[in-house]
């Protein structure tokens, strides 16, 4: 088995990890969960986190093939348009995009101009479907339970979980979003600790769990298995669905959930221009 050399980017404002996924035989590499900078006091977007992952892929002379997405995020937004453009590559996320679409394009009151059919990506993945980085093996599976689109990409014995789980001593990710499911998640992460224990299982976020004194984005599907405070082996499915339902009866909204999934659902483009030629995001009142 090759194994890739996977390179973590971390954005403190919104506790996001980004991915080079690098394969050495070819210099070939994915780019994984992206963050376009947001400030929404200002409504301005800027490149700073972005710019350090093209700079890092010009400095080695890697390929993009690939700029994946594990899931439409609901806590920033994706600088994906950004990356292709600058440094190509194919953009994929999970097939039930479309469903995520279909949700929110109603939440937001989408015009018929907002394509609800995944034509904003350039590959929709489905569940179990492979594809290579260089020489590195990659699959992809369907891991619902936070949003209906969550994806796991497995790539040799790297795993990228997207907001499935957290660090084991943080715990999972919430259910409580249109369209998100607890039992489902309760499924989805036992796809992941059927994995052979030495995989090593890349965090999308790190929140320091109470006591830490530092950011980790890094641990193995055993230890998650044996470990993680919610999920661990012995816990049942009806026993974690009540945990994570009053756990998400008791959290906030994530501050960037409005401008994050309308951007996001459009593969991390703005909406388009209003006949003053402004881009609005808008705020749906009272209904989160």
């Amino acid at each position: 088995m090759a194994t890739p050399q996977v390179h973590p980017f971390f954005e403190p404002v919104t506790f996001t990890y980004s991915y080079v996924v690098v394969d050495e035989a070819t210099q070939r590499c994915a780019i994984i969960d992206s963050v376009l900078d947001y400030d929404p006091a200002a409504g301005r977007t800027s490149t700073e986190s972005a710019d350090k992952i093209i700079a890092f892929v010009r400095e080695q002379a890697l390929d993009v093939e690939w700029i994946l997405e594990t899931h439409v995020h609901a806590d920033h937004l994706s600088a994906a348009p950004y990356l292709q453009q600058a440094l190509g590559g194919k953009l994929g996320i999970g097939a039930n995009i479309t469903k995520v679409q279909e949700l929110f394009g109603q939440l937001f009151n989408e015009g018929t101009e907002f394509a609800r059919d995944g034509s904003q990506f350039d590959c929709l993945l489905e569940d179990g479907d492979t594809f290579t980085i260089g020489t590195l093996k990659a699959r992809a599976i369907h891991t619902p339970g936070h949003t209906p689109a969550c994806m796991t990409y497995i790539i040799e014995d790297a795993v990228f979980v997207g907001d499935t789980l957290f660090m084991p001593d943080y715990g999972t990710a919430r259910c409580d979003f249109p369209g998100g499911d607890a039992a489902q998640l309760y499924d989805s992460i036992q796809k992941i600790f059927a994995l052979p224990d030495e995989y090593r299982v890349f965090m999308c976020h790190d929140y320091k769990a109470p006591g830490r004194t530092e950011y980790l984005y890094e641990t193995t599907v055993g230890e998650e298995r044996q470990h993680n405070i919610h999920v661990r082996a012995g816990v049942t499915k009806d026993e974690f669905v009540a945990l994570r339902n009053k756990r998400d009866a008791s959290l906030s909204m994530p501050r960037l959930i409005l401008p994050s999934v309308q951007v996001n659902m459009r593969a991390g483009n703005m909406p388009p221009a209003e006949d003053n030629g402004i881009r609005y995001l808008k705020i749906p009142l009272n209904k989160l």
